[in-house]
């Protein structure tokens, strides 16, 4: 069993006396299942329902009396209901029956005292097909791909954990963590292939794996297509969209394809709700709320290294190289730092920026901005130390606090530089493999600063 950061906010919902049933947002294989399963055992009793097996959705056949729906759950699994007991109840593949997302309000208001969990790899999908959303009778959390700390926990190197969480990691033990980086970066964040390599150590058998799982991703994605157009759409931008990652989009004719505007939009739209890709906007702010312009191109994040790196054909390549730098001119570098960020993030609402200024003859942007306290924080992405920093001059001399930060592969170190303007500020410079670690870098950041 890999540890999930995602497991310290479900201990702390499980004791909350303002718990509501949880609806529980992600991708197909990211371990949402497993998660829960093993939430259960700390439970005296633990029902699970998968809706996919027609013995579990039949006794969901009709909820208008939902305690005799109850009932025929607990008869079910030979429990009993009893408020004494704490009780965990997990429904998957909601998407079967989505009318059991309207009846979460009365278990919320009639049943408070079961623990009431939901999950689908297609939830999204299922949430637009009921008439009346529980508003305020539910909260939701979502779970990623496997980011590095929880990768070092799964093969099994805590000690690595260890030194990471101590602030300010010593540069003398940089090359052997980013030996440790560049093999989660080859095989990504998926739990089974994950589990499968620590098993076997066997890429070839991983990329079976990796073939398999787009296929379902296409399969299960392609439900929703009303014709075989939209299908063709669909598996286009599958196809493609790897390709398209650390670059800002364009809807019009996307990847290289005779497809419009308006098809690649509702096929992307389809493709997020599934989780497997997101597409980015940009800021024009510089300081909180970042507020998105969603009149500006877009870029692409896609669901999960390990199978950008399947789609692309990198697998070998990466195999053969020291360091993600020397693979396609570190065009992985920033798909990584997001996914990594997006890894801390377990409200759906949370999304990342990057920022932008768009003015007649000139242009600026920024990889990344970051909201930590009452700053807006601007990071840049660098696959190597070297490069220019012009468009960090342009956000710093536009902001009101003087601090930025840059991932790259090198060492820890802070300089003090000057724009243009003659602004001075500090650069927080770290290895890329410390972006789930950043907040607590921001912190020694600004004890250091003062």
């Amino acid at each position: 069993m890999i540890k999930r950061e995602l497991e310290i906010y479900l201990n702390y919902w499980r004791s909350s006396a303002s718990r509501k049933p949880l609806i529980l947002r992600g991708a197909r294989q990211v371990g949402k299942t497993t998660l829960i399963n093993n939430l259960g055992k700390s439970f005296e009793q633990y029902l699970y329902f998968n809706l996919e097996k027609k013995s579990d959705a039949a006794i969901f056949n009709s909820i208008d009396n939902l305690e005799i729906t109850i009932q025929l759950m607990f008869l079910s699994k030979s429990k009993v209901v009893d408020k004494k007991i704490p009780t965990l109840i997990f429904i998957d593949e909601i998407q079967e029956k989505p009318e059991i997302l309207e009846a979460l309000r009365f278990f919320y208001e009639d049943f408070s005292f079961l623990h009431i969990i939901v999950s689908g790899s297609l939830l999204e999908f299922a949430l637009e097909k009921i008439a009346k959303t529980p508003v305020g009778r539910v909260e939701y959390a979502q779970l990623h791909p496997l980011n590095f700390k929880e990768y070092l926990s799964g093969t099994g190197n805590n000690a690595v954990i260890d030194i990471l969480e101590k602030t300010p990691l010593n540069n003398e033990l940089l090359e052997p963590i980013f030996k440790h980086f560049h093999d989660y970066a080859l095989i990504g964040g998926m739990p089974n292939i994950v589990q499968s390599f620590i098993e076997e150590k066997n890429i070839t058998r991983l990329l079976n794996l990796y073939a398999s799982l787009i296929e379902s991703y296409k399969s299960d994605i392609e439900k929703y297509a009303s014709n075989n157009s939209q299908k063709n759409v669909l598996r286009h931008i599958m196809d493609t969209a790897p390709y398209e990652i650390d670059n800002r989009i364009i809807f019009n004719q996307f990847g290289n394809s005779s497809f419009k505007s308006r098809e690649i939009k509702d096929a992307i739209n389809a493709l997020e709700k599934a989780k497997i890709l997101e597409l980015i906007y940009p800021t024009t702010n510089v300081s909180l709320p970042a507020l998105p312009d969603f009149k500006k191109s877009p870029r692409l994040h896609y669901l999960d290294i390990g199978l950008v790196n399947f789609q692309l054909g990198l697998h070998k390549e990466l195999l053969e190289i020291k360091n993600l730098n020397d693979s396609s001119r570190g065009k992985l570098v920033q798909q990584i730092v997001i996914q990594e960020l997006k890894s801390k993030t377990y409200l759906p609402t949370q999304k990342l920026n990057f920022w932008v200024r768009e003015e007649a003859g000139t242009s600026s942007e920024i990889d990344i901005v970051y909201p930590y306290k009452n700053l807006l924080i601007p990071i840049e992405v660098k696959s190597r130390s070297s490069g220019s920093l012009r468009s960090l001059f342009e956000f710093i001399d536009r902001s009101n606090h003087t601090f930025a930060i840059r991932f790259y592969a090198g060492k820890i170190s802070v300089d003090v530089l000057k724009t243009k303007k003659n602004k001075e500020f500090k650069l927080l410079n770290l290895p890329y493999f410390l972006a789930f670690w950043l907040e607590l870098y921001l912190d020694w950041f600004m004890v250091q600063s003062e």
